[in-house]
């Protein structure tokens, strides 16, 4: 079939009428010899989303290429089936937060399934991607099905899905899901969405279970409270336009954790996310209400959940700084919540393993080697880190802390906040500071730095091409630094199943690893160097200067 066969045969099933408007403006027009539209066609058309270990995600419109009714109730009923035949008493829980189409693209999915022969359950409104991933364990169901994009630019949605039973709740990995991919296309290729069976027979869960995933992540500071006191801290708390409010407010008043001052513009939940370009913590200008919020209030701690809350991003104050403040990176959190779990799980007598993707930084590995804890490297993503056996605590750089790994098996952000909130609260009441903290850490484990350069692309063939380049062309230095040993992961690396990722180790121990994002048009850079030789002043210095040089010599690579 023509790119213009496929699009009136995607017109001809097409429920949604924006998505219809669309096609039906650029067809004509491509059929009349429009360039741009025939483009706009090829664009939407001429590949489709790919179901993996992401599920799906993609920019909202018309088209196998895009996010839409369509697509979604392909995916919906490729997924049924595929569970299907996996357990034919197969169930599903499914949330949504609170995106353009989340709740459309939820309905749709819940009635395709029940009409497909599952047990569904929809979770009752726009809810945190944890409560999601918590339900699918709390009420012992096969599958979970999250609509999210979690901090992707407005314009996305996204397809997020978990396994049940022997998966205990964690993402699909492979080949899980080229298995649900062919599924997907089998309903693609062969039938009509208008003609595929629904059914309104599916459950809508009550407030039990959210109620559950309440008292649980709260009762994390009444764990801890055992053994410290907490005075709570000052707080502004940010939704960034997303759902994690309802849920976090409860949690942090149930938790005796006080009341933040709301950071108001982006506290409700709004699929246009008018106050920031990108709805990430981590992207420039984010936080910036945030931060004038906290100026404003004499607050002593931000709080920033991502807008379907899984992730967290920690602020403190900084007069150094033109706003006063200073976001911590994911690394610094990551670190300082493990050695928290460390001391926990010593004062408790308990045995656990620790685990980070394998870009996180080894500040962790620093902290469990000093504890006797075991420790994991896992490739990039919660589907591997929940995946480790015998968990007690993991972290991602990108914002993604697990704290409590009985409760949920994927980076919570609003467990994630309560922790790191008891642990202000903690030091506050001991006359501590974060930043004191920081430095004992430094000084007990060694004095960890990181960067990471990130370059977007329009052309999605310039990943490949940039990390052929590196592949064929590896450099003998980086910033004036000798090049030691290059990791490829192309075919596979020790325990690691095959990925696109490139590890260079530098003299020194430094590291640079290299890699095409997961979920955005993206090549990433990770740069990890420590010092553990002299004052934590000292130590600091040096892990940071090798860190800039590496990254001067990286952008210099790529960019």
């Amino acid at each position: 079939m023509t790119t213009l066969d496929l699009a009136k045969a995607w017109l001809d099933q097409d429920p949604d009428p924006v998505t219809r408007a669309e096609l039906e403006a650029l067809i004509p027009a491509a059929e009349s010899g429009d360039a741009a539209a025939m483009d706009a066609l090829h664009d939407r058309f001429d590949t489709r989303l790919t179901f993996g270990t992401a599920g799906l995600r993609g920019e909202l419109g018309a088209g196998s290429n895009r996010m839409n009714r369509v697509l979604v109730s392909q995916a919906a009923t490729g997924f049924a089936r595929w569970l299907l035949a996996r357990d034919e008493n197969a169930s599903v829980v499914i949330g949504y937060d609170g995106r353009v189409n989340s709740d459309v693209f939820a309905r749709d999915s819940a009635e395709l399934m029940a009409g497909a022969g599952l047990r569904v359950v929809l979770l009752p409104r726009a809810l945190p991607t944890p409560v999601l991933a918590f339900s699918v364990r709390e009420l012992g169901l096969s599958a979970g099905v999250m609509v999210t994009a979690s901090h992707n630019p407005p314009r996305d949605n996204g397809y997020k899905v978990y396994l049940g039973g022997r998966d205990g709740g964690s993402q699909i990995v492979a080949p899980a899901d080229e298995a649900i991919h062919a599924a997907i296309l089998a309903v693609a290729e062969t039938e009509i969405v208008g003609e595929l069976p629904r059914s309104s027979e599916y459950e809508t869960a009550d407030e039990t279970v959210i109620d559950a995933y309440i008292a649980r992540t709260a009762g994390l500071v009444t764990h801890t409270a055992e053994s410290a006191v907490i005075e709570p801290v000052s707080f502004v708390y940010t939704a960034m336009h997303g759902v994690g409010w309802e849920v976090a407010q409860r949690v942090f008043r149930d938790a005796g954790l006080g009341e933040p001052t709301v950071v108001a513009e982006q506290i409700e939940p709004d699929g246009a996310f008018p106050t920031v370009a990108f709805p990430n913590p981590e992207e420039p200008g984010a936080m910036d209400l945030a931060f004038a919020t906290a100026r404003a209030s004499g607050a002593e701690l931000i709080i920033a959940n991502d807008p379907d809350a899984d992730r967290l991003a920690v602020a403190i104050p900084d007069s150094s700084t033109p706003e006063g403040w200073r976001r911590l990176s994911g690394n610094a959190v990551g670190a300082l919540l493990g050695w928290r779990a460390a001391e926990r799980l010593e004062r408790e007598g308990r045995q656990a393993k620790f685990a980070a993707s394998l870009v996180s930084s080894p500040a962790l590995s620093a902290v469990a080697a000093a504890y006797g804890i075991s420790y994991s490297d896992t490739l990039t993503g919660f589907k591997y880190i929940s995946r480790v056996g015998g968990l007690g605590y993991g972290y991602e750089e990108a914002l993604g802390y697990l704290v409590d790994p009985e409760k949920v098996r994927d980076k919570d952000g609003i467990s994630a906040a309560v922790d790191f909130l008891a642990l202000a609260g903690e030091l506050k009441a001991a006359g501590h500071t974060l930043d004191q903290h920081q430095r004992d850490f430094d000084e007990r484990f060694g004095a960890f730095a990181s960067a990471q350069v990130s370059l977007r692309v329009t052309d999605l063939s310039r990943i490949g091409a940039i990390m052929a380049d590196l592949r064929d062309s590896a450099p003998n230095e980086v910033g004036g630094v000798r090049v030691e040993q290059v990791d490829d992961f192309i075919g596979g690396f020790g325990v690691f199943a095959p990925s696109d990722i490139l590890r260079f180790w530098m003299h020194g121990g430094a590291r640079v690893i290299v890699r095409p994002s997961g979920t955005e048009p993206k090549v990433k850079v990770y740069i990890d160097a420590s010092s553990d030789q002299g004052s934590v002043d000292e130590r600091r210095a040096a892990a940071q200067a090798e860190v800039a040089a590496l990254e001067a010599g990286m952008r210099a690579l790529i960019v």
